[in-house]
């Protein structure tokens, strides 16, 4: 087992992209990983799987990031464990599809801190570092929602907007001290968001991609120093047909989509 403080934290890494993005980059990199959750079962039953399989350290965190404060505790339980944050994977998030004005405040405040707030505070907690360390990596799961507003889903469009505009600013920031910062944008994935978000069974859930592509793509990007990709050969012309086509005509296509 190499020993080593240097550590790859992953959010959301029970399941879905979290979880292939761990298992892929257990096989890849022998760096120490930190996988967090909710699920405590979960997270222990993937750690003892990649542990097996590889020879690396594997700790696990249980936490809420749709807590405030949640992600200030975690930098701190990750320095308790004797380890710096050398790459940061912000997956943890979920979506709602439905009209706006009919969704809950609380769970459109809870999604707004998880994709957003908690991200942004990650981000900011770890750079000092890395700008020392002349080294570092960040990826960060955006949508191809960001490309455009999408009624039905509207705020969480809105947070994944967000997460591009920040990523790829920080990306041009931090080029020069030597850290690669990634927003990877996929489109329907195979993982439980769908269920979370309540929209299975819609047009958008049938030409979903896997978990174990778009985890390998947004590696493959990361470590090359791409500030953004789109994963999955039916996403990528998206971004350009939002510049070609009317935003209207974009919006209203959108909202059919996820409506069907």
């Amino acid at each position: 087992m190499i020993m080593s403080n240097l550590a790859t934290v992953i959010t959301g890494a029970s399941s879905g992209i979290g979880e292939q993005l761990a298992k892929q980059l257990a096989a890849q990199e022998q760096q120490t990983l930190v996988l967090v959750a909710r699920s405590a079962d979960k997270l222990q039953a993937l750690a003892e799987q990649l542990k097996q399989a590889h020879p690396i350290r594997v700790e696990v965190i249980s936490l809420d990031l749709e807590q405030v404060g949640a992600a200030q505790q975690l930098v701190k339980s990750v320095q308790d464990l004797g380890l710096e944050i050398d790459t940061l994977i912000n997956n943890a998030g979920f979506g709602l599809n439905d009209l706006f004005a009919d969704m809950p405040l609380e769970r459109i405040q809870g999604m707004m801190q998880l994709n957003m707030v908690a991200l942004t505070e990650l981000c900011h907690a770890v750079l000092p570092a890395m700008r020392q360390r002349k080294q570092g990596r960040i990826m960060n799961i955006a949508s191809v929602a960001a490309f455009q507003s999408c009624p039905r889903f509207a705020a969480y469009a809105a947070t994944k907007a967000y997460v591009l505009s920040l990523s790829e600013a920080l990306a041009a920031e931090e080029k020069a001290n030597g850290i690669k910062i990634t927003a990877v944008c996929p489109g329907a994935t195979a993982t439980a968001f769908h269920d979370v978000a309540g929209n299975n069974g819609t047009f958008l859930t049938k030409m979903m991609d896997s978990a174990e592509d778009v985890a390998a793509s947004a590696i493959k990007s990361l470590n090359a120093g791409k500030p953004v990709i789109v994963t999955g050969a039916m996403n990528k012309p998206l971004p350009f047909f939002n510049r070609l086509l009317p935003r209207q005509c974009v919006v209203w296509m959108a909202g059919k989509l996820a409506a069907t």
